[in-house]
């Protein structure tokens, strides 16, 4: 066999205009080398659908229990990082949903730390399955992807019009819960829990996964090969009150020190930009 075949693929796979609130995108990997390819997964705050294709992937949970992805799994909101395999001779296919998007398909949200569930379990119908069946036929990824798409389209329900607002409010210097509270005329308890239960997770929880997320991109674009990290100046940046609080937001999202972070991080998959 040649040498260029053997080799481990993955890339992220854009989405239609029509679909880009429902999926930030699509992830493909494909594992033509000798041994299975371990990687860690950062945490996206986002539900993910996974298709397994040939020898069966799996995820390490946190209490280092290996499970495997069989043909069809979804988990999240991923909330934390977390290890994936992927076998010699195996292929995933990820769909990402966005915001509140796995809300307005399945009618409900997904805990990150139960363990993963089959899709079919939670539409309550035996769909999915048969959709691996036929995504198995089918050889090209981007076919695969649309295969998907339009399966989604008669499922899609409406989006709750407080979740449109919260989804759709970009300012990090006014509080959103607050915000669209005075708005709707509605308590910021009502607006809480409609917040957790369409996307999964609280307001407070996702503004501090974007500070820790924005310290992974700064981290990115220092060549380090060439200078050293001014840990200070990334806590000032980021809004940290001390290097205290830094290192316990990269133990909680990823269990990694920052520096150990940055000796794993070739082995890390790095979220979708938000």
């Amino acid at each position: 066999m040649d040498s260029d075949k053997l080799k481990y693929d993955d890339h992220r796979i854009p989405v239609p205009q029509e679909f880009e609130a429902i999926f930030s995108h699509f992830y493909f990997a494909e594992n033509k080398t000798k041994t299975t390819i371990t990687k860690t997964l950062l945490p996206s705050f986002q539900t993910i659908m996974v298709f397994s294709f040939g020898p069966a992937a799996f995820l390490i949970s946190k209490q280092k229990k290996k499970i495997e992805i069989g043909k069809c799994i979804v988990l999240g909101p991923i909330k934390s990082a977390f290890e994936y395999g992927i076998p010699q001779n195996s292929s995933i296919l990820v769909a990402n949903f966005k915001d509140d998007s796995f809300y307005r398909f399945f009618g409900k949200t997904v805990l990150s730390n139960d363990l993963p569930i089959h899709p079919d379990e939670a539409l309550n119908e035996n769909c999915f399955t048969y959709i691996w069946t036929q995504l198995n036929c089918i050889n090209c990824v981007q076919e695969k992807v649309a295969y998907i798409i339009n399966f989604c389209r008669p499922y899609l329900n409406s989006q709750n019009a407080t979740s449109k607002l919260l989804a759709n409010f970009k300012s990090s210097a006014i509080n959103p819960i607050k915000s669209i509270a005075a708005k709707e005329q509605q308590s910021e308890r009502n607006i809480q829990l409609i917040h957790k239960k369409h996307f999964g997770f609280s307001a407070k929880e996702i503004t501090r996964y974007h500070r820790f997320l924005k310290t992974i991109k700064l981290i990115q674009q220092i060549n380090l090969s060439n200078e050293k990290i001014n840990w200070f100046k990334i806590i000032d940046q980021c809004g940290y009150y001390d290097q205290s609080q830094l290192i316990h937001d990269f133990q909680y999202f990823i269990g990694l020190s920052p520096r150990n972070y940055l000796k794993f991080q070739r082995d890390i998959c790095q979220p979708i930009d938000q």
